[in-house]
């Protein structure tokens, strides 16, 4: 009886969580094997080395946070201020999924300090983010400035936010960030 093999997306996803959870270096193909239980020869069915899986993971993580993101966004319609309230809704619930969860996207941006590969990459996804924000802002904001600003201001929250310990009073973080976006769309 034929075993079945491993899937090629359980390799990326635990890939994922390994560099969420301890960065590039904890991403080898013993360790993802015996995380999912099996041996790493069904890794070799699929990618030809660890580059190649880093790769499609960035791949992936690419295609989650943007336009799989977008899609989201657009599919429901509406004039730029429902889309925006449905990207801020989107943004808040991605929580820590594999490949669009905090703990890869801030995994992804220390990479990027030590690696010009992934840095070019992170640039590119990010310069993605910003023209879509620009895209939505641009219908709400008379000039140009205004636009630039609060489409950094929401991206900015959006990333910054993981970094920032701090307590909000009798308020959620959750809750704080409602009004912060419903402070830009004003």
């Amino acid at each position: 009886m034929a075993m079945a093999r491993t899937p090629r997306g359980r390799w990326i996803e635990e890939g994922l969580r390994a560099l969420a959870a301890s960065g590039p270096e904890a991403v080898r193909i013993e360790s993802l094997a015996q995380a999912l239980g099996v041996s790493k020869g069904g890794f070799y069915g699929y990618f030809r080395n660890r580059d190649a899986l880093l790769t499609e993971m960035l791949d992936t993580w690419e295609r989650e946070v943007t336009e799989k993101v977008i899609e989201r966004v657009e599919d429901g319609g509406g004039d730029a201020r429902s889309r925006l309230d449905r990207l801020f809704t989107i943004a808040a619930s991605a929580g820590d999924e594999p490949a669009v969860g905090a703990a890869v996207e801030l995994a992804v941006r220390d990479w990027a300090r030590r690696d010009e590969a992934v840095a070019r990459r992170l640039r590119h996804v990010d310069n993605r983010r910003m023209d879509y924000l620009r895209s939505l802002f641009g219908a709400l904001c008379e000039d140009d400035a205004e636009t630039e600003v609060r489409s950094m201001l929401a991206f900015s929250l959006r990333v910054g936010s993981h970094y920032i310990a701090a307590d909000h009073g009798s308020r959620t973080r959750a809750e704080i960030m409602e009004l912060a976006g419903a402070r830009l769309l004003r």
